[in-house]
């Protein structure tokens, strides 16, 4: 499921932004993006994201910046000045420059002055617990945005399983007319065979059966009705579902088209043609659940 979260958050002079984002997937990819002295901490923070989350593509970035200007550290290379100054002394140098450095031209010389801003006291165990503070609850927000979808995607599904199911029922209804039709027919046939034809009534009895069994669809049937129902029990329950939902999906499909190449005639094949067009609606939405 789509979920998006961004927050920013003010701790000890430390300002840190979260934003997380998911987006559908069939396997959870957890995607962590934090700066550079933050490294260490992307385990934790996937860790964090797994607890929430079991299904999507998640991506998580963190920046941070020091609320009020930073403390630094100048540091002039005396050695490198004394080198210039007395490069500058040079024949070879005085006769093709202008005579004398100013301070300005000396400090601007590269690496002659070395500017570091200096971490306070404890930063680094202050920025982790601020840092997993705002994650935990930008996570959260992308969570309950997630639910949110659940809820309505979770309608939908239930809308288009009581029409699978009425089609089944349809399905059902369709076949035993199917059948009894059929039986009528070879019944019907075997009457206009001529009647110097030799006939034993129980063995064409036998036989009408047995071709009449060849279109039987009970079976598949009684399992399209056994995976409905597990579908409903997976979708109420509290662990994640998405992809045993996708498993249940193929198996219906399978019977499905079983039955399409067994049922004999009558309203069945068009039945069998809506219930996938069905399965196939589920299955696209299928792809949106945990």
């Amino acid at each position: 499921m789509t979920g998006f979260a961004s927050l920013t958050r003010e701790a000890d002079g430390l300002r840190v932004r979260v934003t997380a984002r998911s987006v559908n997937h069939r396997y959870l990819d957890v995607q962590v993006r934090v700066p550079s002295p933050l490294l260490a901490l992307e385990s934790a923070i996937r860790e964090q994201v797994r607890e929430r989350v079991a299904r999507g593509r998640v991506e998580v970035t963190v920046s941070t910046a020091l609320a009020d200007a930073p403390p630094v550290d100048v540091r002039v290379d005396e050695r490198l000045i004394a080198a210039l100054l007395s490069a500058a002394g040079r024949p070879d140098v005085a006769g093709a420059t202008r005579a004398g450095w100013t301070a300005g031209e000396l400090l601007a010389f590269p690496r002659v002055v070395t500017v570091t801003e200096l971490p306070p006291e404890g930063e680094a165990e202050a920025v982790n617990g601020v840092v997993r503070d705002a994650v935990d609850e930008a996570v959260a927000e992308l969570d309950a945005m997630r639910q949110t979808e659940g809820e309505h995607l979770a309608a939908d599904l239930d809308r288009r399983l009581a029409a699978l199911a009425g089609l089944i029922e349809r399905m059902a209804a369709a076949a035993a007319a199917g059948e009894a039709a059929l039986r009528e027919r070879l019944t019907a046939r075997v009457a206009e065979l001529a009647p110097d034809v030799a006939t034993d009534p129980s063995a064409v009895a036998q036989e009408v059966v047995r071709f009449a069994a060849r279109s039987d669809i009970a079976e598949e049937l009684t399992r399209l009705d056994a995976h409905v129902a597990h579908w409903a029990s997976l979708a109420r329950g509290p662990e994640p579902c998405g992809r045993k939902l996708d498993f249940l999906l193929q198996e219906m499909n399978r019977e499905v088209n079983t039955i399409g190449s067994k049922a004999d005639g009558g309203d069945t094949p068009v039945l069998v043609v809506d219930a996938k067009a069905e399965l196939e609606k589920l299955r696209e939405q299928v792809q949106n659940v945990e």
